[in-house]
């Protein structure tokens, strides 16, 4: 099975006299939205150059004390099968480690890190391994504060093992190591798996799809509450085969908490990481259907009642197609990004934009790319104490290889 998205975004390269244009056009955009908006600053962190510092950040970042941002990016690297990298806060870039020297490396790391406090990031590829599919299978991955790289895991698929890691992982206060896999499994739906902190191996759960279950999770991570329960969302299953939100509980049980409707009143494909509250409410983004057929910011309430927040409509001010999640902050504001939307830059559905939506559901865009400075961000954001938030962009950036960005107050 291979990867369709790994080859769609490669024919979304961008042009670079394209890109001119479309910032001519959305630079203009951006001067009108900015009148509704609060004044922040917009900052190109570093800028991909395509070589041997990598290429293409498909996820989020990860930030440490110093201010340090951490990640991945999907392609280019010493081998040509992506990076791990670090952009300190003078913007330099360094490469921590380069996929796919040997046949046992990982390749094609679409997820972001997480990172101990020991300094140390995790992660998943979504191929490479050395062990069944075309490619590999995917692994789980560790790089230590000197940049060795170690595989925890490589996924064999089948029935008895999952394939393909889209998704990132989570790291308990343990130590251990939670994820999905988009495929393989017992009913080849995928599973969600956990890697204890002495590296033992277990599938918590193998996706049956139907009405009472999830399939194929993509890009979401997983979270978990106080008392151990694991939530996530799949992009299919449930009663209208449009997606779930679910809940795993310490026992292993499976209990679907959503079951997306799709069509004009619900959203449908929920790829993101949810965030929850403290009351258990849990926010997340659907990345299609809703009133535009663009994808909807969601809340489930602890009890079950679905409320989407807003609706995604595309066009000069707002967004389209959230690929990941949301961000609460302390006043219950969330945060996320879009890869589309915010003008008709970029083929005509626009490069992408960040944005706020209060916990009334009121929409603000906080940028909206323009090409040379990123296009299409498909990861998350991050915020620090202040409130700044970071992030990256897939494409954009001169030559085209995608940005890391700061947006400040």
């Amino acid at each position: 099975m291979k990867n369709p998205l790994r080859y769609e975004v490669s024919r979304m390269r961008l042009r670079w006299a394209s890109v001119a244009l479309a910032f001519v056009v959305v630079l203009g955009l951006q001067l009108v939205a900015a009148q509704s908006a609060p004044a922040r600053t917009f900052k190109v962190l570093y800028t991909f150059q395509g070589l041997t510092d990598g290429g293409e950040p498909y996820a989020g970042l990860v930030r440490d004390a110093a201010g340090n941002l951490y990640g991945t990016a999907i392609s280019s690297g010493d081998f040509g099968w992506g990076v791990v990298f670090k952009v300190d806060t003078t913007g330099t870039e360094t490469v921590l480690h380069s996929f796919g020297d040997g046949s046992t490396d990982g390749r094609t790391p679409y997820a972001g890190l997480v990172r101990d406090k020991a300094g140390n990031l995790y992660g998943t590829t979504y191929e490479g391994g050395g062990i069944g599919c075309v490619d590999g299978c995917g692994t789980v991955f560790k790089v230590d504060t000197t940049g060795t790289e170690t595989v925890l895991h490589s996924f064999a698929g089948g029935t008895t093992d999952g394939c393909f890691p889209y998704a990132g992982l989570l790291l308990d206060s343990a130590g251990n190591l939670y994820g999905t896999t988009q495929a393989c499994g017992a009913s080849s739906s995928g599973i969600v798996f956990k890697v204890s902190k002495s590296g033992k191996w277990t599938i918590l759960h193998n996706f049956a799809g139907g009405t009472n279950d999830g399939a194929n999770p993509l890009y979401g991570s997983l979270i978990m509450d106080a008392k151990g329960a694991l939530y996530g969302v799949a992009q299919y299953g449930g009663t209208s085969n449009q997606g779930v939100v679910y809940k795993l509980s310490k026992r292993r049980a499976l209990t679907v908490l959503h079951s997306f409707a799709g069509g004009t009143t619900d959203g449908c494909s929920p790829y993101g990481t949810p965030t929850m509250d403290g009351l258990g409410n849990l926010y997340g983004t659907a990345v299609a259907c809703g009133a535009s057929n663009m994808g909807i910011v969601w809340k489930l309430r602890k009890k079950g009642a679905e409320k989407v927040l807003h609706n995604f409509a595309g066009g000069t001010n707002d967004g389209a197609q959230p690929i990941a999640g949301v961000i609460l902050d302390a006043q219950g504001n969330l945060y996320g990004d879009t890869q589309y939307g915010g003008g008709t830059g970029c083929f005509g559905v626009g490069c992408g934009t960040v944005y706020k939506v209060s916990k009334t559901g009121t929409l603000t865009l906080l940028h909206i790319f323009a090409g040379p400075e990123g296009a299409s961000p498909f990861g998350g954001v991050i915020r620090d104490a202040k409130g700044d938030v970071y992030g990256t962009a897939f494409l954009g950036g001169t030559p085209d290889w995608g940005t890391v960005w700061e947006i400040s107050k």
